[in-house]
């Protein structure tokens, strides 16, 4: 099913629901862990995988043009007006390994980074921090509460100092949605010269990102989540200050002259302007590639603005019931429009709720102590109500005795 996504004329986007191959009676508020493949995305990469029995049909541009269009979409998403700065990655910590290996961090330095942010952008960080007797200087939540948030992002901002040589957060917190002020916290970073790295895969695609107003000098995204693609592929752009960097791959199409393929055996030095030179070996997968193409193109239709306020209607709808307090579930603070937590009465265990859920064909995350629920323009009120009477099922269950 392919052409331009449908819009409900008036009233922003309709439902999308017709465009994936989701299963009748199946509820699935989980983008946040995998992005269902639309019928779009499936059909590039069948056809993309058909392609692959003719071979003597590819020419040499055929190993840089999917990449290259990847650039150019990705760079449409975020407001970016020079996509040659866009690298194409086979995963987020890939792409921060990269950012790591292009660090240079002393002893008397610190990297700040958060508590509990996913492990992808904080290993390799603190690998760094080991080897060079650095500090890896964690930030943690408040107490939860009435303005948890802004008081975390005032942490943030506290923690960063004159000896922080790296800021690196995500976009959103993974677990629940917490957002973070990444205007303001990218320029106490450049403030104190600092890197400023964000992990973008919980928000780009489903939320607006503006890398002029941001201003990262790294932004990281995995494809299979909120850019609605395939798995084991991603993008990343990289600022000036990387454009002189080193990869972590010595690939031969990261080199300047590598489309010439009669004068490989000739080849320089030099590397292709801009990021490609942190492109990843077999970059040009002609499978994987046209998949994100087709997905880029499908967000990029809907267009992100669309998707945040259809995302942030099922979100205020949802926390809106007051079948939620009614079986004791706490919705704190908001979170963001796609991406948010309930936190269960203390004496319920949240991976039963979510295995009890899941009988009841709801599919949704724990994460920590809440449940993590992440809606997307697949989501209509039918999937909300199969939610709300599940965690009134799981919810009714009697407390287990003590031990």
């Amino acid at each position: 099913m392919g052409g331009s996504p449908a819009m409900a004329t008036g009233t922003g986007l309709a439902c999308q629901r017709e465009r994936f191959s989701l299963p009748p009676g199946e509820h699935y508020l989980n983008c946040a862990y995998m992005a269902p493949s639309s019928r779009r995305v499936m059909e590039a990469g069948i056809a993309a995988a058909r392609s692959g029995g003719t071979p003597a049909r590819l020419g040499p541009d055929d190993f840089f043009r999917g990449c290259d269009t990847v650039r150019a979409l990705f760079a449409g998403l975020i407001g970016l007006d020079r996509p040659e700065c866009v690298a194409v990655v086979p995963s987020v910590s890939y792409g921060l390994a990269t950012v790591a290996r292009n660090t240079v961090l002393e002893a008397r330095q610190n990297v700040v980074t958060l508590e509990g942010q996913f492990p992808s952008n904080v290993h390799g960080w603190r690998a760094l921090c080991d080897t060079s007797r650095a500090e890896l200087r964690v930030v943690s939540p408040p107490t939860t509460g009435e303005g948890r948030t802004a008081a975390w992002n005032e942490a943030i901002l506290e923690a960063i100092d004159g000896a922080t040589a790296v800021v690196a957060l995500g976009s959103v917190h993974w677990t629940d949605g917490t957002p973070f002020d990444l205007e303001r916290i990218g320029a106490r970073a450049r403030e104190v010269g600092a890197a400023f790295v964000v992990d973008g895969t919980q928000s780009v695609g489903a939320a607006p990102f503006d890398v002029a107003r941001v201003r990262p000098d790294a932004l990281v995204c995995a494809g299979y989540k909120w850019l609605m693609g395939p798995y084991s592929i991603g993008v990343a752009y990289y600022g000036e200050r990387y454009d002189a960097g080193s990869p972590l791959e010595e690939t031969w199409m990261g080199r300047e002259g590598s489309d010439d393929f009669s004068s490989l055996v000739r080849q320089g030095r030099e590397y292709r302007p801009g990021a490609a030179r942190y492109d990843m070996g077999e970059a040009a997968n002609f499978v994987l590639i046209p998949m994100l193409i087709a997905a880029l193109e499908q967000v990029l239709g809907w267009g992100v603005d669309n998707i945040a306020a259809y995302a942030r209607g099922r979100r205020d709808e949802l926390l809106g019931s007051p079948r939620l307090a009614a079986v004791g579930i706490d919705v704190g603070e908001p979170g963001s429009a796609h991406l948010f937590g309930l936190c269960l009465p203390p004496d319920r265990d949240p991976e039963r709720v979510r295995a009890r859920l899941a009988s009841l064909g709801v599919h949704v995350s724990v994460r920590g102590p809440v449940v993590r629920v992440s809606p997307h323009v697949y989501n209509d009120a039918e999937d909300l109500e199969a939610l709300l009477a599940g965690l009134e099922a799981s919810l009714a269950w009697p407390t287990p005795p003590a031990r």
